[in-house]
């Protein structure tokens, strides 16, 4: 047990032993390394400082009373460096009204002299437990952070989605119109939004219109506006949806529900890049970018007559499609994390954290809602705290109840944890070798397995 190991290369299994008095550091250290922990022992707290920092992933267990700094004054001086480092507390049976306090102060828990191994074991098991949640839920922080920015975020490092991000980098400044296709609930305005943000067309409208929730009968005067007097209620000029987002983006959405006529009209604005309002015959020009989305197949719904295949084909110069949650399982502790921390700040309430068994119940959910249902799902848990109980919208019951074999199980967690570890190593191989202590071959056998990459990561 070497004091002299730097704290980045510790890991959340392990534990800081401090106690001066040599029989008890050693049989406690015993009974913990027994327990598969791996034990770093001091025998005063000025060395075991030295070996801590903020996000040190381990649990600190120190005596009460020891010559110099003691067992409280050590916990205070961990509390300034990380204030959710776990600190359980060795006292005598005299200390005890002092050990209480010290709970009330921050300590994590505390142990009377004497004490059996398998209690020393339970509290050190929870404590570690929740340092490892506590660490991955500020792992989930800083992946948003890195993230960043103003405006709207594609969140997710998934390679699919990262794929879909460099995608729209490429061709966020060009003048050409999209197609994003995608499941409801996917995201199809969020990223519509992303694009424009990060186009040139930033500083001017961003328009969006639903064409499945407008009329059919008032469409046309939505999108191209109206002259007064065009018909019987228009009493005034009206602008529509295109003119409104001339020098910006105008996005579409739900496009498959627009009637054939008017199909017409819009491949005629997108070649031409000119309208006019109903009522009028004044040509406006335009400088826009559409964005249109759908949830079905339009190529499909044009070789069936039902949709114009030239407007299909005048709409898919570039076609970005966004993958359903349940097909990038990996981003959903991140999202679920995004959504909390919007929630949190939207009803001033404090984010519970995440259990693993809740964890694992989202990952496994099969998500027919996509991102939407999430988020519902995020809101509720802040709202409701650790109370919110899973099973009332079926994510709990969902992951228990799906019939896969045992090893169908094993390959989708083994497959989510070299996903995970290669996203966050950006795609070294070494690195992830070394964080999942595997032999290269095996790491290179087992990417081949899952149809994996490192150039998807990087």
């Amino acid at each position: 047990m070497n004091l002299e190991t730097p704290a980045e290369q510790l890991q959340p299994h392990q534990i800081l032993l401090v106690d001066d008095e040599k029989h008890i550091r050693l049989a406690a250290a015993q009974t913990l390394e027994l327990a598969g922990y791996e034990v770093f022992t001091a025998d005063c707290a000025e060395k075991a400082l030295a070996l801590l920092s903020a996000d040190w992933p381990g649990v600190v267990v120190s005596d009460i009373n020891m010559p110099g700094i003691d067992g409280l004054q050590l916990m205070q001086r961990i509390m300034t460096i990380d204030t959710d480092l776990p600190v359980i507390l060795i006292t005598g049976h005299g200390d005890i009204s002092m050990a209480v306090s010290a709970m009330r102060d921050g300590a994590y828990d505390f142990i009377e002299k004497p004490f059996s191994s398998e209690l020393l074991n339970d509290v050190v098991r929870r404590a570690a437990e929740k340092r490892q949640l506590t660490l991955e839920n500020r792992a989930l922080r800083k992946a948003l952070e890195a993230q960043g920015g103003i405006g709207p975020r594609i969140i997710g490092n998934s390679p699919r989605i990262k794929q879909l991000r460099a995608m729209i980098q490429q061709i966020a400044d060009t003048p050409a119109d999209i197609l994003v296709q995608a499941e409801t609930g996917s995201g199809k305005d969020l990223v519509a939004r992303y694009i424009h943000e990060h186009s040139n067309r930033r500083e001017k409208n961003f328009v969006a219109i639903n064409c499945g929730a407008v009329p059919e009968h008032l469409i046309e005067s939505e999108l191209f506006g109206h002259e007064k007097g065009a018909f019987t209620d228009a009493k005034s000029r009206r602008i529509g949806k295109f003119e409104h987002a001339n020098g910006g983006t105008l996005f579409l959405d739900e496009i498959e529900s627009m009637s054939l006529s008017l199909q017409v009209k819009l491949l005629r604005v997108l070649e031409e890049r000119k309208i006019e309002r109903l009522g009028s015959n004044e040509l406006i020009p335009l400088d826009i970018r559409v964005v249109a989305a759908t949830k079905v197949d339009l190529k499909e719904l044009s070789e069936r007559g039902d949709y114009r295949e030239d407007l299909y084909y005048r709409l898919n110069v570039v076609s970005l499609e966004i993958p359903p949650l349940r097909e990038r399982r990996e981003d959903i502790p991140m999202l679920f994390q995004h959504f909390a921390l919007i929630a949190s700040a939207q009803y001033q309430k404090e984010v519970p954290q995440l259990s693993a068994e809740n964890i694992r119940a989202l990952v496994a959910h099969h998500w027919p809602g996509n991102v939407r249902e999430l988020r519902n799902i995020a809101e509720r848990y802040v709202l409701l705290g650790p109370a919110y109980n899973f099973e009332v919208v079926g994510v709990a019951e969902s992951a228990s109840s799906t019939r896969r074999s045992l090893p169908d199980q094993v390959e989708q967690f083994e497959k989510l944890v070299l996903e995970e570890e290669l996203s966050r190593n950006n795609g070294s191989l070494k690195q992830t070798q070394e964080t999942l202590g595997l032999p290269r071959k095996t790491l290179y056998d087992k990417m081949k397995k899952y149809g994996l990459d490192k150039k998807d990561y990087k």
